[in-house]
């Protein structure tokens, strides 16, 4: 597990464009946090590492965007208008998490795989050796520090 300070959104944005740029087909990033925390700034800066030359906006009342044009297709999900398992399920989104055609970005994943709950006090890899998660992801947690500071705690699985 990986922690790191981000000092502005601007840093934020950059570690995202980082990850974009090493980013391979079938990578799941999870992202959770507190509304404001950062979440779509770090998306922001995957689709710029990605080659997307699209705007990246929050999937809020769409729950997806798919944005093409780049090295690879992003899809940025957002969860935070389902509450359960199930409503995701039934959304059909599970092509997202378990087949995605190039990187899933999920925002508010705690809603779709609940054991990575940020609540949860448990070590998030414990968490996830008791349920299934995408064969290579990235989980990551955001904690506001201050107006513009964020702690970023991210783990890989199966990379």
């Amino acid at each position: 597990m990986a922690t790191l300070i981000s000092h502005s959104p601007a840093e934020t944005l950059a570690l995202g464009e980082q990850w974009g740029q090493s980013a391979s087909a079938g990578w799941v990033i999870g992202l959770s946090g507190e509304l404001g925390s950062g979440k779509t700034q770090l998306v922001k800066g995957i689709a710029r590492g990605l080659g997307i030359p699209q705007h990246v906006l929050s999937p809020t009342f769409t729950l997806v965007h798919e944005y093409r044009g780049g090295r690879l297709v992003l899809a940025h999900l957002d969860l935070y208008r389902l509450e359960t398992t199930e409503q995701i399920v039934g959304a059909g989104l599970d092509d997202y998490l378990w087949q995605p055609a190039g990187v899933t970005v999920v925002e508010w994943i705690e809603r779709w795989l609940p054991s990575l709950d940020p609540q949860d006090p448990q070590d998030p890899s414990k968490s996830a050796q008791r349920i299934p998660i995408p064969r290579h992801s990235r989980f990551v947690r955001f904690a506001s520090l201050g107006e513009n500071e964020r702690q970023i705690t991210y783990e890989d699985f199966g990379n």
